[in-house]
């Protein structure tokens, strides 16, 4: 496994932290998450591969143990606000002291600095100060908070494990570790790159809800079956769109252009119309033969018995019988 052999102390937390220590575990590091006396772990659904102890941070003997364990450690991932560790006498001043070699990983909303730094939020805090929620929603509408992914695990979490990942490179040349400050904020918006960039050329000059990419364009969106479920359709060049079409039965000589901006409700229209007209498997039969970007919308309890994920082993079982998520990305050699 790729990380094998990195030692990894994880201090409990919500769920970003919880999802980065999982990445590393998943990928082989040996991931010791530190809980707090007397609290339950029941709710962490982020375990998988972790084991666990309890100490008391509060107490003189909980301190002394947890910087024992990081002195035998290569990264401590922390998701305290800022100031916390300090007070506890186990910032990244003392334990780098004790260990010149060790990831100090500090995940947080707004980062170690900055006005915001020691105040509380979610992700949809932080995907707010990020810029990206002011793109996010209908036209005519409020923005919308999406599931908290953005933010919490891709801007957070995800980003934290790369973030660690770096470091741990890096060390094999300096032989020093080194502190990362991990703020999901910056990490939204980091995300974000293209949004930001791509405004240059015009691709969000309308408002939120009207452009190419946030369902404002009728052949970027979804649309509702016969059976009440619904299909995604994404063909965006041209001659996605022209099977598109084909598998709409429509003739494109009669329709508007494509790009017409002032004719896009006729078509959200047309669309609508003809999707509701047969049932969501009906139209995964005929665009399975057609190469047009349009797929199911599939729930959770579909998504392992779809036959491209199942050809793949995309969604695995647990010991107790529980789907998730295979690990990704697949690596040829060290498998996760």
């Amino acid at each position: 496994m790729a990380l094998a052999g990195v030692r990894v102390i994880e201090l409990a937390g919500l769920a970003p932290a919880p999802f980065c220590g999982m990445i590393l575990a998943d990928f082989g590091a040996k991931v010791v998450r530190v809980d707090r006396t007397k609290t339950p772990t029941s709710l962490d659904t982020q375990a998988r591969g972790k084991r666990s102890v309890a100490i008391n941070l509060k107490s003189a003997e909980g301190v002394a143990l947890l910087r024992k364990l990081c002195v035998q450690s290569d990264v401590v991932l922390e998701p305290y606000r800022k100031g916390v560790m300090e007070k506890l006498g186990l910032g990244p001043r003392e334990l780098l002291k004790e260990n010149p070699r060790l990831i100090y990983a500090r995940l947080t909303g707004y980062g170690q600095s900055g006005s915001y730094a020691t105040a509380a939020g979610h992700d949809i805090n932080y995907l707010a100060m990020s810029g990206l929620l002011s793109r996010l929603g209908r036209s005519g509408e409020k923005p919308y908070a999406p599931l908290n992914l953005i933010a919490d695990f891709a801007g957070g979490g995800l980003t934290c494990a790369l973030g660690i990942v770096l470091a741990l490179l890096e060390r094999t040349k300096s032989g020093k570790g080194q502190v990362i400050d991990a703020s999901m904020v910056e990490g939204a918006a980091y995300l974000g790159s293209f949004v930001w960039k791509s405004q240059r050329v015009g691709l969000w000059s309308r408002g939120r809800g009207e452009n190419l990419l946030d369902s404002g364009a009728p052949f970027y969106d979804t649309y509702k079956t016969l059976d009440g479920k619904y299909m995604a359709v994404g063909p965006l060049e041209p001659q996605f769109y022209e099977q598109l079409l084909k598998g709409l039965q429509l003739d494109a000589g009669e329709l508007p252009p494509q790009m017409s901006f002032s004719d896009w409700p006729e078509l959200r229209r047309i669309f609508t119309q003809l999707f509701a007209s047969k049932t969501q498997a009906d139209w995964s039969r005929i665009f399975d033969e057609v190469d047009a970007c349009v797929t199911p919308v599939l729930s959770f309890d579909e998504v392992s018995s779809h036959h491209h994920n199942r050809e793949r082993g995309s969604f695995v079982k647990n010991s107790s019988g529980e789907e998730f998520p295979r690990p990704a990305p697949v690596l040829s050699r060290t498998h996760a």
